[in-house]
């Protein structure tokens, strides 16, 4: 896969290479390499957030500790018949920073699903520095069945302690 530069590139090829991983089918080295791609369109030091992430957000600030929160993606009873990222890019006045609006469309079992994403990432020199990822995590447990794990983790963690 050639690497992306331009920040449009980069955050497009994020949301690309996320659709594969989930919608799977690959094989065990392709997943691999597809991780190691992912990964590598980041700064080895840097600050990715997800604000609207149901169990609070965990900072990933490493190029290690992105490929481990791709790789720990979980694993998909069920597969998607189409899922990838539909969507435009918007330019700021600062070159580095882009906001990515789309959608990860798709199907499963033959429903049509849209799940609604925005990226607002700063890119120099060809990696992601800094990402604040707002995503329907919601909307993605209901796609793939999760939303009773989802409730159940939302309950242990709102039980005073």
């Amino acid at each position: 896969m050639p690497q992306p530069y331009t920040p449009t590139e980069v955050v497009q090829a994020v949301a690309a290479g996320v659709s594969r991983l989930i919608a799977g089918g690959l094989t065990e080295h392709e997943r691999e390499i597809e991780l190691d791609h992912l990964a590598g369109l980041y700064a080895e030091r840097t600050d990715v957030r997800h604000p609207f992430a149901p169990l609070g957000d965990t900072p990933l600030r490493t190029r290690a500790e992105l490929r481990r929160h791709f790789a720990e993606a979980p694993a998909r009873a069920r597969r998607p018949d189409r899922f990838e990222p539909v969507g435009h890019v918007h330019e700021t006045a600062d070159p580095e920073v882009v906001v990515f609006e789309f959608s990860y469309v798709g199907s499963m079992a033959g429903r049509l699903f849209e799940l609604p994403c925005v990226f607002v990432s700063r890119v120099r020199d060809g990696v992601i520095v800094e990402s604040r990822d707002y995503g329907d995590h919601r909307g993605l447990a209901r796609v793939f069945g999760g939303l009773d794990d989802l409730v159940t983790a939302l309950a242990a963690d709102s039980r005073p302690e």
